[in-house]
């Protein structure tokens, strides 16, 4: 067998149901699509600054910079749309990454004109 071809359900029905275990785009909310998102950005960027096992080999900053600039704007926009709660955390995590980001420059940005800084306003290491 193939490992495209999927495995026959068993006699007993021990096969998982695919169906019961994803869930359909429709049902999951929206603040939870928007979280997921910025926690994937935000890893992203923390594996681009080298903060990641593997530090150093996987440092790429203008990479990391994108990524940053992605998750302010998304934080920005959606600041209205999810709640505190869901937010702070976020946003702690976003000046984490602007901060490393900032002590990771060989020559950092001006104050304001950082990765994400548009969004944030002046990020002081």
């Amino acid at each position: 067998m193939s490992d495209a071809t999927p495995a026959p359900e068993s006699a007993t029905g021990d096969s998982p149901d695919f169906d019961t275990l994803t869930r359909d785009i429709a049902d999951v909310p929206a603040v939870e699509v928007i979280t997921t998102v910025a926690v994937h950005l935000m890893s992203a960027a923390a594996v681009n600054l080298g903060l990641a096992d593997g530090g150093e080999t996987h440092k790429d900053l203008d990479e990391a910079r994108k990524l940053i600039h992605s998750l302010a704007g998304l934080m920005d926009a959606s600041a209205t749309e999810i709640s505190s709660f869901h937010a702070a955390p976020l946003r702690d995590g976003l000046k984490s990454l602007q901060l490393a980001f900032r002590e990771a420059s060989e020559v950092p940005d001006e104050p304001g004109q950082g990765p994400g800084e548009k969004y944030t306003g002046p990020i002081f290491g």
